[in-house]
């Protein structure tokens, strides 16, 4: 057994164990926090749709989920509602028919849930707007003059949320906004943050201004004007009127941080003053309001910028004038936004221990806060959530929300249990077992939990122990998971070990039980039950304890009566017992449980039930009141309860002992015994009471069922006793005084002081507590620094109401020592007048009084200057000192000593003795302009008188300081000051004065200032402005005032801008006009038509601007309605009138004022026809139409015309007269068919007035009136009748009726016919014009008649045609059938019929309606972005067109379409691209169809590439960086789009790209470059025309900001570029041996081609020699070229523009030679022009030591006259750039050199226009490349004057398709001659930059020129193509390319691309390359 027991306690020792050392694991979760919490309010546009976001974080992650605010989930709806996986919740935007209410006006909110817990977001009120018309209302006004106004502006009800005020729009064209930042609030108009206009200081002329508001929808955006316009109702005061309120009092709700204002509306005369109070809360006191920046008022209006909660409250505004007053309250809530956080955020707590959370909220109003866990509602309400004791079920996450009408706000935080604690949880239990007697039983508990739970077991109640059979024992799991085990053993079970039985896990933290039953077969058994005892009232529970099984009853009894016997018990079949309230009498009794089974065995259990009653005390108390001395006594008696009791006394919770008892407590008063009186009672006895025995008395009983105890107060009164009585006190003067008076009793008595009223003890008064230095505290006098006036009697009291109380008269002595009632003065005096100073002493007599004068004693009778006095008054004594004659040395501190017993006090005097000041010193001037000046100076002496202030004296240089003096006072403590009001440009003379209460001082140095110019002063006189036409206004005007000019006027800047706007004025400059009194003038083009503009101007001059002249409006001319009239219609009226109707156009677009409206109308089929048109005007908005064609369709359309011209008609509407009667048959024939028979035929009535429904042909038969007439009714298709059964040779007469739905018209003419056997050939058909409708059929008809049968023939347009003859032609049943109509099918057709009895004939007349040719059009004029082009139908055209459609496009984009009214004779193609080419194609159309195209018209809007700047306008070069100036870049014409810039090393082949998309005109910066070095700069400019390349070369400045000398220009190793060129070959060998032979052989050529043409071949090819030069003319050169052959000049000048596409730059997207290579003319005559020569060698042509090249005879060395066609040496080398051939690089440039007829070797180049470079022309070419091919035939435009500086050739260069002829394209250039020697093109011209040579240096000779270029080659006979200009491209670039070297074969000069390069190193070279390497000398860095 004890090994057994072992077994369960070593288990137990180890979880003990492990449980001290396990730690607690620390739960790493978090519950859910919003991340992003949805907004309160989400409103949104239907058009919109909304998305709303919420996420959460936590661990884990926490799910998103959307319910509604019942807590039901949202799911998704189709098209209207969505939730995203990522929490969003998405509302699409929808149509307005599909809203519901309950998706689009719903309360939601996002639940965030995890493991942990769940938290709720803030309430989402979802709110969709419909779009839905409304319209707001200006209210009108009413207002007494002089009062303010407010206007409003109405706003329905169901879009006031969404639409606020914007803005108030006034007649004037003024405009007026709310601004947040606002200060001015003085102004006639303001806007208040609310949205009202108010208008201040009402006066008649406001009456007549009308006021729109405008407002903006915050969902949608839109803006509108409200539909009605508010104005002000004025009224004029008649006599006086009080004040009167329009409103009650009003209720605002605003938020806070918002801006409003509180209207006060009232209105009186005179004009009445409000002032606004607001009431102090819960009170009815009210304050004024606090004006500040932030609270402003204006007029009655409040006006609050930015609102605070504090603003809440009730306002009053009081309104008075001189009549009466009024008031009105306002009550203002200020809301704040909710918002609320819980601390703490989180926190844990252990099982058991208590938990509070507080919910900190802010926001202004709260209505509730409200807590909730994990979502769901904890009913508690209030800030703090308390948990008293935290139980499992406790954790989680918990919230507060805070709650108001409008909003709420939520906090949430997470409470955690401690990881120390975790309260018993059974794990696992046994279950209930039914079970035979014998075996062993095994009952196991296993429980958790922390610290580790103990378990126990119970049966029926009874704890279970250890004993024989039954064994209890558990253990810890070793698991780690801490569970204890508890095992119930029951070896061998028995039917009494049956029961309930219960297994309980308890620790300190709590407990759990497990029961279960467990029944054992055999007959019943009940254990023995203890004797239960409970207290009385209580209730009884108690369970038998049987067992046995199977049992059928278990009952209870009670003297043998089977329970239950009354109410108050209760039995259950389980065999519980339950008696409730128990008595002793009733209760107190011995119970029998009864078991009986299945068989009738019965058993029998008792169970003995005591009742127990406790004590109860009969209440008692003290008397009402005891009085110290007397004696009380208290009897405590327990009524009933069980004896044995105790009975015990307690005082204020100490025990007071019994008789018997062990000593009192020492803190018990003495006096207090207690004596028992039997079993129970006690008395309490007090023999004498005092203050001390005050308090609580508590009887106390106890028994074994209770301990009770009642308590009874004692209060004892006791008068007043002193504690501390005063007495006598006698304080010295200025101290603190402090007098003690204390006094005890019960109540506490109550201490006051009095004082005697006069000097002796009696009629005591209370003290003055206002005064600060008297106060009472605790019974204390206290007095500070007490006075001789509180010297006296006084009384102290002390009263409690229990007898007369106490009180103690003392007397309190204050002791003065002598005393000054100042200490401290200032006395002055005048220089050498006499003084007096006196002094006051009070204290205790006798007092001396002594004068020190600086702390030394003064003697009067050492020093007779002194006199000192005593006078001995009442109260004080007093001393004078009197001082005869003051000096300066007098200024000093003078004090007067008083002494006494008590002690002494003195005074100081300081004595100032005061004279005039010195003059200031040292004036100089700090500042000056031109009407000020800035002054500065030293302050004088000031003569001990402060100076009171500065007179700054000026005047004029030539004035007089006694007449023209001027004075600007100063104050005194300035020593700098401004003098104003100066003229500028003036001299003046300036001095200053000092002035004290003395007098004024000597003046100071005068100092000589000019002022400085200044802007003029005063606007330009006699502004006027007129108008000139509908786009332009001239503006004149005349000098400013002489004397405000302020220096000489530079010019005008004339402003303007459109009256009723509110931007600013647009200015020009005019320049000034030096002519005294001339009137200025400027034309402001481009203008709006009849408009009015505002127009100021300011006159300037060098300082700036002056101020603008009044502004003056003027309207520009009308001009013609941009818009027709609206809203057109037509009635019809009757078969003739026709009513129109229309509305005016708007009057923005109606440009003038309308005179009129012009009704233009006419028959719909002919509309196209002006002819058939008609014109009515009318002054009104309808018309009448009269006189129209009956039954016709009308067309018609109504324009207004202004005195500008007529405006754009409306589009034709078209209505139809009603029918009539119709006419007459236009003709009858009657055709005898037969015997018995007659044709009746007719022609249809000229004017059928409407829809025919039926012929009728009358017959008569005979001449006789009088017989019947027959009439048969035709089909109105029909145009013929057969009459029938006629008699033979009988004489009928027919007529015919035409009828419409109208009735039926007048007869035709009648025929007389009679049937004959004789029937000739007749045709019944009439002559008609038929009109055919082109590719259409068409049958002429030929009805006939006649027997025989007639031969029908027909004639076309006079050719007889035959049956079969023409298929175009059929003849079918008589008709002639024309097939497919066609133009040429219009003319005659006749028809002719035939027998032996006669003929007839009948003519037709066909007109064919074809659509129109085509039109003839021309480009009338082109702009940059507009093309205009006139049209007119073609001239064959008869049937009218109906309009045109012009297609159009740029040449590679894709084409539009737009349509022109046929009348219209010019059509302007707008919004096109600048300087790009569009093709253009027309067709007309009419009512038949559509016309041919036109071919393809080419036509470029104006405006080129940007045109590129000089590098010194261009290039800021620095040490590390430069500046390029975007702005020197001209446009072209068409504005910039950007810039690419790139820039490499000099000898680097890769660029680096710095932007590629830089703005223009601004400057760019390019860095981290390093210093001295040499870069090159590639710069490509964009605009719409195209692009240009520059290519600029610069060397940085050294880190000294040096320049550094130009790089060395060593040849280049070809073999580099040439590997396969061997070692061994010297090019320098071969290639000018090479060139000398190709030279040679083309020389030959050419003259052998020359000789050739001279003497044969067409007179227009042979040479003229004498025409290019003259060698029997020396010295005539010029004379030959200017008279002979005048046009030499620009055949030679002229420069090929380039047509082929260059091959890319590898790493590039534009041409090689789209880089630009500039070229500068240098000032010496025959210097060679080469067009890359650098910048810096303008300078460095001929440097000092260099001999210059002569002029050429005749010359001078200048270019003078008409330019240089004047004079040219013969030797001028002429660099002819022409074209290339298909980028052959063979194509070399070359020199036509000419030689000098005297044989010098002087030589010049004219340059790309034919310019010698020796002149003073500057020379730029300039290369622009474009996306697109370049132009076939460029053109040159010359820029600047002929013979002046700087005229420039610039071709202009497009794309290569437009090839198509040009306005004037060279003709006024080249005259007949076309572009001459166009044959150039084939000539080679590759222009390069020199490669290893000297580059650009002036020629000094040139080798011997080939022949002159042939006279008369016409230039339209090369073949060869144009091609681009290689002077363009860059010479390094082309030797680096391998197309640069095999040349010669394809050279038609003989010259290969090395030669050239040879050649031009040779003439660049020159003699001045011995003293200056490479030429170069002059070191400016930069190039181009």
């Amino acid at each position: 057994m004890e090994a057994r027991r072992m077994d369960y306690l070593l288990p137990l020792f180890f979880a003990l164990a492990f449980a001290l050392t396990a730690a607690a694991v620390e739960d790493d979760r978090a519950g859910p926090l919003f991340i992003h919490e949805p907004i309160n309010r989400v409103d949104f546009s239907n058009t919109t749709g909304a998305t709303v976001e919420c996420s959460a974080m936590g661990t884990p992650n926490p799910e998103i989920v959307w319910i509604r605010s019942n807590g039901t989930a949202v799911t998704d709806v189709p098209g209207l509602r969505q939730v995203l996986p990522n929490g969003n919740l998405v509302f699409p935007p929808f149509r307005a028919e599909d809203y519901r209410q309950e998706v689009h006006a719903q309360v939601y909110v996002c639940l965030a849930r995890n493991p942990v817990g769940s938290v709720h977001s803030r309430d989402v009120n979802v709110r969709a707007v419909v779009s839905q018309h409304y319209i707001t209302e200006a209210e009108n006004e009413y207002v007494i003059r002089g009062n303010s106004a407010v206007m409003k502006c109405k706003i329905p009800s169901f879009v006031a949320d969404f639409v606020s005020i914007d803005a108030w729009l006034s007649d004037s064209g003024d405009t007026h906004v709310y601004s947040k930042g606002q200060t001015d609030y003085d102004g006639k108009y303001l806007v208040l943050p609310s949205g009202e206009l108010h208008i201040r200081d009402v006066g008649p002329e406001d009456g007549y201004k009308t006021y729109q508001c405008r407002t903006k929808h915050r969902l949608t955006g839109e803006t509108r004007l409200s539909a009605t316009k508010g104005r002000l109702v004025i009224t004029e005061p008649v006599g006086a009127k009080a004040p009167s309120i329009s409103t009650d009092s009003t209720n605002l709700k605003r938020r806070a941080g918002q801006g409003f204002g509180m209207l006060c509306p009232a209105q009186g005369y005179p004009v009445p003053h409000f002032r606004w109070y607001k009431f102090e809360e819960g009170s009815s006191r009210k304050r004024a309001v606090t004006l500040n920046e932030r609270v402003k008022q204006v007029s009655g209006t409040l006006i609050i910028k930015e609102a605070v909660v504090a603003d809440s409250g009730k306002y009053l505004c009081v309104v008075n004038n001189t009549v009466g007053g009024e008031s009105v309250e306002t009550v203002l809530t200020v809301t704040a936004p909710l918002s609320a956080t819980i601390e703490p955020q989180s926190q844990t707590v252990d099982f058991g221990r208590p938990a509070v959370f507080n919910c900190v909220y802010k926001g202004n109003p709260v209505r509730t806060i409200t807590w909730s866990k994990d979502g769901r509602s904890l009913n508690l309400d209030g800030p703090v959530l308390r948990i008293d004791a935290v139980k499992k079920e406790d954790k989680g996450m918990y919230q507060c929300f805070v709650r108001n009408d409008q909003e709420s706000a939520q906090a949430s935080a997470e409470l955690k249990l401690g990881s120390r604690f975790d309260p018993p949880q059974i794990v696992h239990a046994f279950s209930s077992e039914t079970l035979q007697p014998g075996p062993p039983v095994h009952l196991m508990c296993v429980a958790s939990g922390n610290p580790t739970p103990e378990i126990s077991w119970e049966l029926d109640g009874k704890k279970l122990t250890s004993r024989e059979r039954i064994q209890v024992g558990q253990y810890l799991k070793m698991n780690g998971n801490g569970n204890v085990v508890s095992h119930l053993n029951i070896s061998s079970i028995q039917t009494a070990d049956g029961g309930l039985y219960k297994c309980i896990a308890s620790s300190k933290v709590g407990s759990v039980e497990h029961a279960e039953r467990l029944n054992v077969y055999g007959v019943p058994f009940i254990r023995p039950m203890d004797k239960r005892a409970i207290v009385s009232g209580e209730t009884l529970f108690v369970t038998c304890p049987a067992a046995g099984y199977p049992i059928k009853s278990i009952t209870w009894e009670r003297d043998g009566r089977t329970l239950p016997i009354n109410r108050k018990q209760k039995v259950f079949p389980n065999g519980t017992l339950i008696i409730e309230n128990v008595e002793r009498q009733s209760d107190q009794a011995t119970y029998t449980c009864v078991v009986q089974n299945e068989q009738g065995f019965l058993v029998k259990g008792n169970l003995e039930v005591q009742v127990m009653v406790p004590p109860h005390i009969t209440p008692f108390a003290f008397e009402a009141e005891a009085f110290a001395g007397d004696s009380v006594q208290l009897s405590c008696y327990v009524s009933r309860g069980d004896l044995p009791l105790t009975v015990s006394w307690r005082f204020d919770g100490r025990l007071v002992p019994g008789g018997n008892e062990a000593a009192a407590d020492a803190s018990l008063p003495p006096g207090i015994s207690t004596e028992r009186m039997g079993t129970r009672n006690s008395v309490l006895t007090i023999e004498s009471v005092s203050a001390a025995h005050s308090g609580n008395y508590t009887c106390m009983a106890r028994n074994k069922a209770a301990v009770v105890e009642h308590t009874a107060p004692l209060k004892v009164n006791v008068p007043p006793r002193w504690i501390l009585e005063p007495t006598d006190k006698a304080f010295a003067q200025g101290s603190d005084a402090k007098i003690e008076c204390k006094a005890d009793g019960f109540p506490k008595p109550s201490v006051t002081w009095k004082r005697a009223a006069g000097d002796t003890p009696g009629d005591y008064k209370d003290l003055k507590m206002n005064n600060p230095d008297i106060k009472v505290e605790d019974g204390t006098l206290f007095i500070n620094n007490i006075q001789k006036s509180s010297h006296g009697y006084y009384l102290c009291e002390a009263v409690n109401g229990i007898g007369s109380g106490l009180s103690a008269v003392i007397m309190i002595s204050v002791q003065a020592p002598p005393t000054f009632d100042i200490k401290m003065r200032n006395q002055t005096a005048r220089r050498g007048e006499p003084s007096v100073l006196q002094c006051e002493a009070k204290g205790e007599k006798p007092i001396g009084i002594l004068w020190n004068k600086n702390n030394q004693r003064i003697e009067p009778t050492n020093n007779n200057k002194y006199t000192i006095r005593e006078e001995n008054l009442s109260d004080r004594v007093g001393s004078d000192l009197s001082i005869k004659r003051t000096e300066r040395s007098d200024s000093a501190l003078f004090s007067c000593v008083a002494t006494n017993a008590f002690g002494s006090d003195d005074t100081s005097i300081n004595l100032i003795v005061q004279e005039n000041p010195e003059a200031p010193y040292g004036l100089k001037v700090l500042d000056k302009s031109g009407r000020s000046v800035q002054l500065s100076w030293a302050a004088p002496y000031d003569g001990n008188s402060a100076i009171k202030h500065y007179l700054i004296e000026h005047k004029v240089s030539k004035g007089s300081w006694e007449m023209d003096i001027d004075r600007v006072l100063v104050p005194g403590q300035q020593v700098i000051a401004h003098v104003i009001n100066l003229r500028p440009a003036t001299t003046y003379h300036v001095r200053i004065v000092a002035e004290n209460e003395i007098g004024p001082s000597d003046p100071s140095d005068t100092v000589t200032i000019i002022t400085a110019e200044e802007a003029p002063s005063g606007p330009p006189t006699n502004v006027r402005v007129e108008s000139t036409d509908q786009t332009s206004l001239k503006v004149l005007w005349k000098p400013p005032e002489r004397e405000e000019w302020n220096g000489e006027i530079l010019g005008y800047y004339v402003g303007y801008k459109l009256a009723t706007s509110d931007k600013k004025y647009i200015f020009e400059t005019v320049e000034f006009s030096k002519e005294e009194g001339k009137e200025h003038h400027l034309v402001i083009n481009n203008l709006k038509t009849y408009t009015q503009y505002s127009v100021v101007i300011q006159a300037f001059n060098k300082v700036g601007a002056g101020p603008m002249s009044e502004e003056v409006r003027q309207y520009t001319a009308e001009g013609k309605p941009e818009m027709p009239p609206t809203d057109t219609t037509c009635t019809t009226l009757t078969s003739q009138t026709i009513r129109m109707r229309w509305v005016s156009p708007p009057l923005t677009s109606a440009n003038g004022v309308i005179q009129g409206y012009k009704v233009v109308y006419g028959p719909t089929d002919t509309w196209n026809d002006e002819s058939t048109k008609l014109t009515m005007k009318t002054a009104s908005s309808e018309t009448i139409l009269h006189g129209l064609q009956k039954y016709t369709n009308y067309s018609m359309m109504v324009l207004a015309y202004t005195s500008g011209g007529d405006g754009v008609a409306s589009s034709p509407i078209h209505c139809q007269t009603e029918q009539d009667v119709p006419e007459a048959p236009a003709a009858v024939k009657g055709l005898v068919k037969s015997e018995e028979s007659v044709l009746i035929s007719w022609k249809a009535p000229t004017r059928p007035n409407g829809a025919i429904s039926q012929y009728t042909v009358y017959m008569r038969a005979g001449d006789d009136e009088g017989k019947d007439v027959k009439k048969n009714t035709v089909e109105y298709s029909e145009t013929s009748f057969e009459v029938k059964d006629m008699k033979k040779n009988g004489q009928y007469e027919f007529w015919v009726t035409a009828s419409t739905v109208m009735g039926e018209g007048p007869p035709s003419n009648s025929v007389m016919i009679a049937p004959n056997a004789r029937i000739p050939a007749k045709i019944a058909s009439f002559d008609r014009i038929f009109t055919g409708k082109y590719r259409e059929n068409l049958k002429l008809p030929c009805l006939s008649v006649g027997l025989p049968e007639p031969e029908v023939k027909w004639t076309v347009k006079g050719q007889s045609l035959a049956p079969g003859d023409n298929p175009h032609f059929r003849i079918v049943e008589g008709g002639l059938m024309v097939m497919g109509v066609t133009r040429e099918d219009a003319g005659e057709y006749v028809c002719s019929v035939e027998n032996s009895f006669g003929k007839d004939t009948v003519t037709h007349q066909l007109v064919v309606h074809a659509p129109p040719h085509t039109p003839q059009i021309v480009v009338a004029m082109t702009t940059t972005n507009s093309i205009t082009m006139k049209m007119k139908p073609h001239a064959s055209d008869k049937e009218p067109i109906s309009g045109y459609t012009v297609r159009y496009k740029p040449e590679y984009g894709d084409w539009e379409t737009v349509q022109v009214p046929a009348d219209e004779a010019k059509y302007t193609l707008q919004e096109l691209g600048c300087g790009l080419k569009y093709q253009m194609v027309v067709n007309a159309f009419n009512s038949i169809g559509i016309g041919d195209e036109t071919d393809i018209l080419t036509a470029s809007t104006k405006g080129s590439k940007p045109i590129s700047p000089e590098a010194r306008n261009f290039i800021e070069v620095q040490s590390t960086s430069v500046t390029l100036h975007l702005g020197a870049w001209q446009d072209g014409g068409c504005s910039m789009n950007y810039f690419v810039i790139e820039h490499k090393k000099k000898n680097e082949r890769n660029w680096n790209q710095v932007a590629n998309n830089v703005k223009p005109n601004a400057n760019f910066g390019v860095g981290d470059l390093e210093p001295a070095q040499w870069y090159h700069l590639r710069v490509t400019a964009h605009n719409n025309a195209g692009f240009t390349v520059a290519e600029y070369e610069f060397a940085t400045l050294t880190v000294t900001g040096g320049t550094i000398a130009p790089p060395e220009r060593g040849l280049i190793n070809v073999n580099e570029y040439f590997p396969w060129i061997p070692d061994w070959m010297d090019l320098n060998v071969v290639v000018p041996v090479a060139a000398t032979i190709v030279v040679l052989l083309v020389g030959m050529i050419v003259i052998c081609v020359a000789i050739s043409r001279r003497s044969r071949g067409p007179e227009q090819t042979r040479l003229r020699d004498d025409v290019v030069y003259n060698q029997s003319m020396p010295g005539t050169m010029g004379q030959t070229m200017g008279k002979q052959r005048p046009d030499l000049h620009d055949e030679l000048g002229y420069i090929a523009p380039p047509n082929r596409k260059l091959p890319p730059v590898p790493g590039s997207n534009y041409n090689t030679c789209d880089r630009i290579k500039r070229g500068h003319s240098f000032r010496s005559p025959h210097a060679t022009w080469d067009p890359r020569r650098h910048l810096y060698e303008e300078l460095s042509l001929h440097p000092p030591g260099v001999r210059r090249l002569p002029p050429c005879p005749g010359s001078d060395g200048t270019v003078n006259g008409r330019g240089m066609e004047d004079e040219i040496c013969p030797y001028a080398t002429f660099h002819l750039l022409g074209f290339r051939e298909e980028m052959d690089p063979s194509k070399a440039m070359q020199f036509q050199t000419f030689p000098h007829q005297n044989g010098t070797g002087h030589s010049g180049t004219i340059g790309p226009g034919g310019m010698v470079n020796g002149g003073t022309m500057g020379h730029m070419h300039s290369r622009s490349g474009s996306q697109s091919m370049p132009r076939a035939n460029g053109r040159y435009s010359r820029v600047g004057g002929q013979g002046g500086h700087n005229n420039t050739f610039s071709p202009e260069y497009d794309d290569p398709a437009n090839c198509g002829d040009e306005e004037d394209q060279y003709g006024s250039q080249y005259g007949p001659y076309g572009n001459p020697y166009d044959h150039y093109g084939s000539r080679n011209s590759v222009s390069r930059r020199s490669v290893g040579s000297a580059r650009n240096l002036p020629m000094s000779s040139s080798p011997e020129p080939p022949p002159p270029p042939p006279r008369n080659h016409d230039p339209n006979d090369s073949k060869d193509s144009n091609e681009i200009s290689e002077a363009e491209c860059d010479r390094d670039q082309l030797v680096n390319r391998s197309y640069g070297v095999n040349v010669r074969a394809n050279s038609k000069d003989g010259m290969t691309t090395e030669e050239m390069r040879k050649l031009i190193e040779r003439n660049e070279a020159g003699p001045h390359q011995q003293h200056h390497q490479n030429g170069l000398t002059a070191y400016d860095t930069v190039a181009v």
